[in-house]
């Protein structure tokens, strides 16, 4: 098999926009519009994402993560869920409940596997994004969590349609990893209207150069996807293991070692991938 060849055809497919979701994500494409009204109410979005028990068990479920409630007081309703985590925060569960039933759209039990495991990668990133952007780099933690959630969609969309080019993900990929990644990659981010900064730190992560000290999105994006202890499948089968990173990766960050930052921040951490895998 030409797997480059392949791989054109999949971004191909990805720029015409020829993805079908499951059925019920149409809601979470809905909050993500409603999103984008100035006039939308909490109100308006708790009515919204009521109807749709995944999104809906999701939400609470992260406003009740020691990330957003370090104090304890747990929600049980939608709406005060809504109030807490607040619109961004919306936006990204919508997005990520997007990017975790692409799981549902591959027809091979294999594929599904493969899909959830990169989830499973996807997850710890997105939590762990979110903490270095607080703690190392900066950063907008939001605009991190959202730009670890969308990281490995072009991975999702290459595991759907991998059932239409038998033997695609039965041997190694190595042109996956780098020019094939991006490639797809931009296509399925455009399609659904990623912003452009989390574009930009997208591109930095296929570049693959991790400038020190960390300090943009970028950096924060590459610096949780190598530190993920939950290695893309995608890599692997691309031959690009990232174990052992992490040892290499000890920085000091005003004055406090990263192992002691995100040792720190561990719970935060497991609490944030718990509720997005649930």
């Amino acid at each position: 098999m030409d797997v480059q060849a392949t791989l054109r055809a999949i971004a191909r497919d990805a720029e015409r926009g020829e993805m079908l979701f499951p059925t019920h994500v149409e809601i979470a494409l809905r909050v993500q519009r409603a999103l984008d009204d100035p006039g939308c109410s909490t109100e308006r979005l708790a009515k919204l994402i009521s109807v749709e028990p995944i999104l809906s068990a999701r939400l609470v479920s992260i406003a009740n993560s020691v990330a957003y409630n370090p104090s304890g007081q747990v929600l049980s309703d939608v709406r005060n869920a809504v109030s807490r985590l607040g619109f961004k925060t919306l936006r990204v569960l919508a997005t990520a409940l997007v990017v975790q039933q692409m799981q549902g759209m591959s027809r091979s039990p294999e594929h599904r596997a493969l899909a959830g495991r990169l989830w499973e990668h996807t997850s710890y990133v997105a939590a762990l994004a979110r903490v270095i952007a607080q703690r190392v780099t900066r950063q907008d933690p939001e605009a991190a969590f959202f730009a670890g959630i969308v990281h490995e969609i072009g991975g999702f969309y290459l595991i759907a349609r991998a059932s239409n080019f038998p033997g695609l993900l039965d041997g190694e990929l190595e042109p996956w990893c780098g020019d094939g990644e991006a490639q797809v990659g931009r296509c399925v981010l455009r399609m659904l209207d990623v912003p452009a900064h989390v574009l930009d730190a997208q591109e930095t992560l296929w570049d693959g150069y991790l400038a020190l000290p960390p300090r943009t999105l970028g950096d924060t994006l590459l610096l949780a996807d190598e530190l993920s202890p939950i290695e893309s499948p995608l890599a692997e089968l691309g031959g690009m293991s990232r174990k052992g990173m992490a040892a290499e990766l000890e920085l000091l960050i005003d004055d406090e070692m990263l192992s002691h930052i995100l040792a720190d921040s561990a719970e935060e951490v497991d609490s944030l991938t718990a509720a997005l895998k649930a």
